[in-house]
């Protein structure tokens, strides 16, 4: 049996279909408008993250076409389950078949800091687990060294309470976890607005500018 190899970085993205993706974002953005700048976001993630000493594994959801095309020579993983916990927990395992650590972020944080990444790595050196906050109340980053089912089953996710049910099960459980510094996904247009405060030269911000410009917004 070959040896596991050290670290790796999965990324959820969906296929960016109109109607389909950032559909919070509509109004003041057009379906077609907010695919688009979930795409540029979703480049823009993998492009921070490309260059770090861990491998990165693109889980999608959509046409794998699209995503060959797009993202040629990277590897793809389809995501597999009936919701997001199941998605999450099926795409760790996968990963822990071949790595020692692992972790997961999305693609709805173009400016998530690669040295975040690093040291959720770092800390699953002797934690369980790892996750770094969301500030509406879920997570960006979920990382693991064993994989610990109940931290993904009866979640309520896209809810406020996923963090705290989360830290609940952590404790009831015993799992040593270490919690990283919060950062912030990009949702809605609230929190779009604070990316281009915190991140002006970010080019998910470059065209959120553009966009809302043509709006009147």
């Amino acid at each position: 049996m070959a040896p596991l190899r050290k670290k790796a970085l999965g990324i959820f993205a969906k296929e960016p279909v109109a109607g389909r993706v950032k559909t919070r974002l509509c109004p003041p953005l057009s379906p077609a408008q907010a695919a688009s700048l979930y795409e540029t976001s979703l480049r823009e993630t993998l492009g921070a993250m490309a260059g770090g000493d861990f491998d990165l594994v693109l889980f999608y959801a959509g046409d794998v076409g699209w995503f060959r095309k797009a993202f040629a020579g990277l590897r793809l993983l389809p995501q597999r389950g009936d919701d997001l916990g199941e998605r999450m927990a099926a795409a760790l395992r996968q990963l822990q078949a071949d790595y020692e650590r692992t972790a997961l972020i999305g693609s709805d944080s173009p400016d998530l800091p690669r040295s975040l990444v690093a040291e959720a790595f770092l800390a699953l050196g002797r934690a369980d687990a790892v996750i770094a906050p969301a500030s509406d109340g879920g997570y960006v980053l979920v990382g693991e060294r064993r994989h610990h089912p109940e931290l993904f089953r009866d979640i309520p996710w896209s809810s406020p309470a996923v963090l705290h049910v989360t830290r609940r099960r952590i404790a009831e459980h015993g799992i040593v976890c270490r919690e990283l510094a919060p950062w912030e996904d990009v949702d809605d247009l609230p929190s779009l607005r604070r990316l281009m405060r915190r991140s002006p030269d970010s080019a998910t911000v470059a065209l959120a500018r553009q966009l809302l410009e043509r709006t009147g917004r």
